[in-house]
């Protein structure tokens, strides 16, 4: 667990905190920078435990286990002064979801700002993934928020096989050429695609304007953006 300008005062006193759950440190610095540009009034504090996403991995499934410590860290976040949680994984994102049911102060899924985005820019979506534990809480949730929003929605998933194993292995340009090819390949299927994964959003910026034919979400900055306006 770290922690970045935590507050120990209490709740709401002398501005607004912001407590942020990851899954991997690697998300700490990318949402520390997103929360330096949108969120500049906001206190935040991180808590992180990778174990979270390697269990679920692991188990090729989000677990009642993994469940019950991701409701325990909403309330370890609460109880470290957080006047609003973002869980920053869409693996465990239905996790996230009954947590926010038991916890006092607001809970959001990082991937729940990007799914009502693309809901509301196509009919046809794409959920695009390199991990079948991603892919289907990412499908579903998009499938739940058309449904919330009244609207009928075709969804398009697609998962790039072997792609997350190659950037295990250390060969990134295997990972971001087959997520490349995905990518350009459902742009020509459907009206707007949505990253399940915030590490592809990288792979978006190698591609030429030509394959950027439709609209192509990544969670971490339109959570913060969305932040930025209940904040």
């Amino acid at each position: 667990m770290s922690n970045n300008k935590a507050s120990n005062s209490p709740l709401g006193a002398g501005g607004k905190t912001l407590g942020l759950v990851h899954t991997s440190a690697t998300l700490v610095p990318m949402f520390a920078e997103l929360c330096s540009k949108y969120l500049p009034h906001v206190k935040t504090f991180n808590i992180v435990d990778d174990s979270l996403i390697k269990n679920t991995i692991a188990c090729g499934e989000l677990t009642p286990d993994t469940s019950r410590r991701v409701v325990n860290y909403a309330g370890s976040a609460q109880d470290a002064g957080a006047d609003f949680i973002l869980f920053t994984c869409s693996s465990i994102g239905p996790a996230v979801e009954a947590a926010a049911m038991l916890t006092k102060v607001p809970v959001l899924r990082v991937d729940q700002p990007m799914a009502d985005q693309a809901v509301q820019l196509g009919k046809r979506i794409g959920v695009i993934a390199t991990l079948p534990t991603t892919l289907e809480p990412t499908s579903d949730l998009v499938k739940r928020r058309a449904a919330a929003a009244g609207k009928e929605i075709v969804l398009v998933s697609k998962l790039c096989e072997g792609a997350f194993d190659a950037l295990m292995n250390g060969d990134a340009a295997t990972h971001d050429k087959k997520v490349g090819d995905a990518l350009k390949q459902l742009s020509i299927e459907v009206d707007v695609i949505v990253l399940a994964q915030a590490s592809m959003a990288r792979v978006v910026d190698t591609l030429c304007e030509a394959d950027k034919r439709v609209p192509i979400l990544a969670s971490p900055p339109i959570a913060i953006q969305h932040l930025a306006t209940i904040l």
